[in-house]
């Protein structure tokens, strides 16, 4: 989803991480935060990345969501060309079933940080949430859809509990 002013820019290192990452694109769209998203990598394009990267706060990009598996240093290459909040989500696409990703995602040095999500759905998930919830310091508008957000999750719980209840009475 491109939108006129797009506050996020999604970045994976393959276009096979797509599926990894729809979570994120749906969440996205669920609290109605605009989004581009590009394919670039740390290691096969590192002048792309760079120019990404360095132009994205010009254009109006708030936080950047990256998300790349293996070795993984996009987020990280990403936080050291740009003061925008980096979001790192880790995709599971290697031998090492995404263990590789997120240790290369989440250690970084000191003062170059990237918030680093979970390995799969609940982390390209997480990474939209919290990318709502930086938003929302400042959108009135993405602070009540994350209020009502935070509202159905807890009303999803009480739903399974009472079913799972009704199940045990039979």
């Amino acid at each position: 989803m491109t939108s006129e002013k797009p506050a996020v820019l999604i970045l994976i290192g393959s276009d096979s991480d797509l599926p990894s990452i729809q979570p994120c694109m749906d969440h996205l769209e669920k609290f109605g935060i605009g989004y581009e998203i590009e394919v670039t990598s740390a290691h096969r394009s590192p002048e792309r990345t760079h120019k990404i990267s360095t132009e994205a706060a010009s254009r109006g990009i708030e936080i950047i969501i990256a998300a790349a598996g293996a070795a993984a240093h996009l987020a990280g290459v990403v936080a050291s060309e740009t003061h925008l909040p980096v979001i790192g989500i880790p995709i599971d696409s290697s031998p090492l079933k995404g263990i590789d990703a997120l240790y290369s995602t989440v250690q970084m040095p000191a003062g170059i940080p990237v918030a680093t999500m979970a390995v799969g759905a609940a982390g390209a998930a997480n990474a939209a949430v919290f990318a709502a919830r930086i938003l929302a310091l400042t959108d009135d508008g993405i602070r009540a859809k994350l209020l009502n957000f935070k509202e159905e999750l807890s009303c999803k719980v009480e739903e399974k509990s009472e079913s799972l209840k009704a199940k045990l009475k039979k």
